[in-house]
């Protein structure tokens, strides 16, 4: 793998590992929820500087269904990043306490639970949705280049099994009531291992990134004459 290909993985690493313990911000701790949030924003600034050329190419090439899609939820991502980053300073006790903000609590307390639920999804869609090239690079770098039935069930079995979890801990933990907001307030259980909550989350993390690799493969399958024109 090249030195720049394993430098941007490294922060997708590590933004995807910031991001899990965000979504724990109760049982970590208000302000290492804070220090972490601002450290994934200023990864997340420096992944887009160093993904410029995407932003270079948008009024370029031919938009297929994939591709469509791919752009959407990275547009609804950034947003979702903007909001969290506003409404996180607004609601600052530590790190951007200093700011003469005053007011608007209870609007940024929406925005940021709204901006967290959506951008988990997302992220995670973001992630299925560049899944097969993230596998590639893994089997290269292991040296699995010959294809293994075994191994493809086996990974399959795997990833039944972390959706179905997945599944189970999206309605344990209530995600569309905070995703649609029939909840304004996020439920945690302060007795829950943490180490049981990031299985949980991981679990959901999983079934979004195997419905968006799905979807993938679908959509390639589809002409792009019906999608999209070359400009």
């Amino acid at each position: 793998m090249k030195p720049k290909l394993m430098f941007k993985t490294g922060i997708d690493l590590v933004m995807t590992i910031l991001l899990l313990c965000q979504m724990a911000y109760m049982l970590i701790g208000e302000a290492a929820h804070e220090w972490m949030g601002t450290a994934m924003f200023a990864l997340f600034i420096l992944h887009h500087a160093l993904n410029w050329r995407w932003y270079k190419n948008l009024a370029k090439g031919k938009y297929t269904a994939v591709r469509i899609l791919q752009t959407i939820a990275d547009f609804l991502i950034l947003f979702s990043m903007l909001g969290l980053m506003l409404s996180g300073i607004i609601m600052s006790r530590d790190v951007f306490a200093f700011l003469p903000i005053e007011g608007g609590t209870g609007f940024a307390r929406t925005l940021h639970m709204l901006s967290a639920y959506w951008g988990f999804i997302l992220m995670s869609i973001h992630l299925g949705m560049h899944w097969g090239m993230i596998m590639a690079a893994i089997r290269k770098t292991a040296g699995l280049a010959k294809p293994s039935p075994v191994r493809d069930w086996l990974l399959r079995g795997l990833a039944m099994l972390i959706c179905g979890f997945g599944i189970y801990a999206f309605f344990k933990h209530n995600i569309a009531d905070y995703l649609f907001l029939r909840s304004r307030f996020v439920f945690f259980d302060m007795e829950q291992p943490l180490a049981l909550f990031f299985a949980e989350y991981i679990s959901m993390m999983g079934l979004w990134v195997c419905i968006a690799y799905c979807a993938a493969k679908f959509l390639h399958k589809l002409p792009a004459k019906k999608v999209g024109s070359r400009r």
